[in-house]
């Protein structure tokens, strides 16, 4: 009888993930896909002044969407946008209530163990973001001062442990999102704000005076981003890096770079002039879905 009884409860377990929902299945029942996108990450994923989602980031998120309608062949496919932040993105994609998020997400060994990731789609390295008059040039000026970051994140962890490590003696302020951070910054509650440095140039462009900022600092870490999925889901995963590695054989990925990255971007027109960067000029010629930790 004991052996009857595992028999029929490994048969149990194994059907019970044998019939687990596939994200393109979810998709072709409702007609539609969910996508998470973040409200403040300027220039890959943010509302404009008509409080549409706009950016770098977003317009990849719509280019898979179209993959996967075509890949059902489903006509009229339904797109329907949650808004996420740094702390709910994942919880929203393992419970079901997002399909796919595309922002400035990174990919990384930790993540991995929680959710899938697509082909890279960006890289960039984490710095500090003052003001030109502070004096502040690197890490170890922000000893025993106060220094924002957006909660949830990889430089959050990241300036953690180099605060203790180091014995900075830093007041670390963890913001709700990136624009509550500039926020802080912007009424000197802190002197510095910590992120990726494209994420950083976005916030320059929403300053009163842009001149008055810049980023500083030697890269503590290097992050790559990619589009987060269900763990697991090959059929999904295949058909989202389709339409990721297919925009950069087209040259469609330098197109959007220079887009929204060398070009006037909305909502007040700035240019954020960042250069392609060569790691990420060999990230488009040659596409892959490696952690760089």
């Amino acid at each position: 009888m004991a052996v009857v009884l595992i028999l029929v409860i490994r048969s149990s377990r194994f059907d019970a993930a044998d019939t687990r929902q596939t994200t393109l299945e979810k998709i072709r029942q409702t007609g539609t896909i969910t996508l998470g996108h973040r409200e403040n990450s300027i220039p890959f994923s943010y509302f404009d002044n008509q409080q549409k989602v706009v950016g770098y980031a977003n317009d990849i998120s719509l280019a898979i969407a179209r993959e996967v309608e075509q890949a059902l062949g489903l006509d009229g496919l339904k797109v329907k946008l949650v808004p996420v932040t740094s702390q709910t993105r994942i919880p929203l994609l393992i419970n079901n209530t997002i399909d796919l998020e595309c922002g400035t997400t990174t990919n990384n060994s930790v993540r991995g163990r929680q959710v899938g990731f697509s082909t890279n789609y960006f890289i960039s390295g984490t710095r500090f973001l003052v003001r030109k008059d502070s004096g502040i040039v690197d890490l170890p000026d922000l000893a025993g001062r106060n220094v924002v970051v957006s909660a949830g994140t990889t430089s959050e962890i990241v300036l953690r442990r180099l605060n203790a490590e180091r014995k900075l003696g830093m007041r670390i302020v963890a913001a709700r999102d990136h624009g509550d951070a500039f926020v802080a910054l912007e009424f000197g509650k802190v002197v510095a704000f910590m992120s990726d440095d494209a994420i950083l140039f976005g916030e320059i462009s929403k300053a009163k005076n842009p001149a008055e900022w810049h980023v500083v600092g030697t890269p503590l870490t290097k992050e790559v981003y990619a589009c987060a999925m269900r763990k697991g889901d090959a059929t999904f995963k295949q058909v989202t890096d389709r339409a990721i590695e297919g925009m950069m054989r087209a040259g469609e990925m330098r197109a959007l770079y220079a887009r929204w990255f060398q070009s006037p971007i909305p909502p007040r027109q700035v240019n954020l002039e960042v250069p392609l960067d060569r790691e990420l000029a060999e990230l488009f010629e040659h596409p892959h879905d490696r952690p760089l930790q």
